[in-house]
């Protein structure tokens, strides 16, 4: 019995904090947007005019679509056009070797074709890593067998 008259004890306090606590935040709360809103009032043409600027605004993108130059520029990613944008599909994993092609997972695009850099002898490890004679690519390390 004593037990019980505790546990109900414990909890009516704390309940008691709870509601206290929570009616000082929600009265905290009501100062500061009484604040916001005599902000919003003060400066009401300002911030809609701010927002039709940002809503018109429009950027022109340049795409290797419509300037196909444009993927010959210095900084380029790649000489190649593929959806509107410039790759090199000599080392794209996304358009490797023709646009479209993607790699799997575990493969990445050397000169053009999709290899397994963990077991190909040519690319170990990565493209053009090859590995000498009598050694085979395991995991991505030339090892002798």
């Amino acid at each position: 019995m004593k037990f019980t008259k505790l546990v109900f004890v414990s909890v009516l306090i704390v309940v008691i904090v709870l509601s206290t606590s929570a009616a000082s935040n929600l009265d905290h709360q009501q100062d500061t947007t009484d604040f916001n809103d005599a902000i919003m009032d003060s400066s009401e043409y300002s911030s809609a005019q701010g927002r039709w600027l940002l809503q018109n605004k429009r950027t022109r993108r340049v795409t290797c679509k419509k300037f196909p130059g444009i993927c010959d520029a210095k900084g380029s990613p790649g000489p190649q056009c593929c959806k509107k944008k410039c790759v090199n599909i000599l080392t794209d994993r996304h358009n490797c070797g023709k646009c479209g092609k993607k790699c799997k997972y575990n493969e990445i695009c050397c000169k053009g074709k999709c290899v397994n850099p963990s077991f190909n002898r040519k690319h170990c490890g990565g493209c053009n890593n090859r590995c000498s004679n009598g050694e085979f690519c395991v995991f991505g390390l030339c090892n002798y067998a």
